[in-house]
């Protein structure tokens, strides 16, 4: 799916270490959310309350999961999910364009 109708966008944006990865809040009317952002090269740690699944549009990165062994290269057109109440790590190697569905 390339685009969402009939949704609300949250105006306010998310903005994450200093301003390296930003996001924008979009609300379906099922009650679903969805946050569309870009991320900065670097290297960051997330929390998660819900569980998440992150849509990687364009870019390229690495990222470590929880348990996981060591860390997985992700690219554009790919995805990974991320369990509810967890921290997980990300080395972003180029911009990377993202959408993540947050899943209750």
């Amino acid at each position: 799916m390339s685009e969402f109708n009939n949704v609300t966008i949250v105006k306010k944006a998310n903005v994450y270490f200093d301003g390296n990865v930003t996001s924008r809040t979009v609300l379906f009317a099922d009650g679903t959310k969805k946050t569309l952002g870009v991320m900065l090269p670097g290297v960051y740690e997330f929390g998660t309350a819900d569980k998440e699944l992150m849509e990687i549009l364009d870019g390229e990165l690495e990222v470590l999961l929880p348990e996981a062994a060591g860390w997985k290269k992700v690219v554009g057109g790919e995805s990974f999910e991320v369990p509810a109440n967890a921290k997980f790590s990300l080395k972003i190697k180029k911009l990377t364009d993202y959408c993540c569905s947050f899943i209750r």
